[in-house]
């Protein structure tokens, strides 16, 4: 694999990683070796680029923003969103438990490719591996609120949930369950409903471009610390994505619709070994770690190559 074609499936890989909850797409950035690329692209979608557009000089612009790159990159990751979304819908209705005992293997192994990427580990390091392990533990404790279709709040909820898509660890669609429209952006891309999708699009843009300046800045001047966190937060989402867990709900009336489930806490266990489901989840993390190894070997091979 090697090319635009390996760029490609590594941005399929990166939208099904984003449509699960606990999943960050830009862990499968990062252990890819595209992450800080990915970055830089993005924040060359900046007033540069808007000038040029505007004079007509479109193939300045299409160089300016690495725009053959970044163009096959997000079309992969849009595919892979749009025909994954309704598979994921049943797939976390109906198999919950053994779609996050695969995905807990897989950001269980990856800790370590995401860790390997810091240069020299220190004291200062250590501490930005335990503020963002802090960080993202903090976050998985939090209660969802009430889902919300205002305009306003669905452009907010982009905002954030792009923002926290490009940082490794963090999953855009955990926030968007935090902020309790995660079953409703979901229901969105299935039915194409454009009421919700164009203002959570918008918000999706406008944070990706200011994240990204912020996030470039950081990581030019304090790469090693930056993955620190990163690294930190890939270990805290392990909480998130833990596959025995129950959720806490309660229901919430609504004027004019019908009453509506809310998860509010999950409720943690360990599992019993004793039960056959047991093992066929310990198997399915040991089929994602596999997976998170292979990925690296054509990522390295394809890097390689390049």
């Amino acid at each position: 694999m090697n090319g635009m074609t390996g760029l490609f499936f590594k941005g399929l890989a990166m939208g099904a990683a984003n449509v699960i909850p606990g999943v960050s797409g830009g862990t499968i950035a990062l252990i890819t070796g595209i992450y800080e690329r990915l970055i830089n692209a993005i924040k060359r979608c900046d007033l540069t680029a808007a000038r040029l557009f505007l004079k007509g000089e479109w193939k300045a612009c299409w160089a300016h923003v690495d725009g053959q790159w970044l163009t096959t990159l997000l079309a992969g990751v849009a595919i892979s969103i749009v025909s994954l979304a309704r598979l994921f819908e049943f797939l976390l209705e109906h198999y919950e438990s053994y779609t996050m005992a695969f995905f807990f293997g897989l950001i269980l192994l990856s800790i370590l490719y995401v860790a390997r990427g810091v240069s020299r580990w220190s004291t200062t390091t250590y501490l930005a591996l335990l503020i963002g392990t802090a960080i993202a533990v903090g976050i998985a404790m939090l209660a969802p609120a009430s889902p919300n279709d205002n305009m306003l709040y669905v452009f907010l909820c982009g905002v954030l949930a792009i923002s926290s898509m490009i940082l490794p660890g963090l999953s855009g669609s955990f926030v968007l369950i935090l902020l309790g429209n995660y079953a409703l952006v979901l229901g969105a891309i299935s039915s194409f409903s454009l009421g919700i999708l164009i203002p959570l699009a918008l918000g999706c843009a406008f944070g990706l471009v200011v994240f990204s300046h912020v996030l470039a800045w950081v990581f030019k001047r304090y790469a090693d610390a930056t993955l620190a966190v990163m690294t930190g937060f890939v270990i805290g989402s392990l909480v998130v994505i833990w596959p025995w867990k129950n959720a806490i709900t309660h229901t919430v009336e609504r004027a004019g619709k019908p009453p509506r489930e809310v998860v509010t806490s999950y409720e943690w266990f360990m599992p019993q070994l004793n039960d056959s489901s047991t093992w066929i989840a310990l198997s399915l993390i040991l089929a994602g770690a596999v997976a998170i190894m292979l990925m690296e070997k054509v990522a390295g091979s394809s890097n390689d190559q390049e």
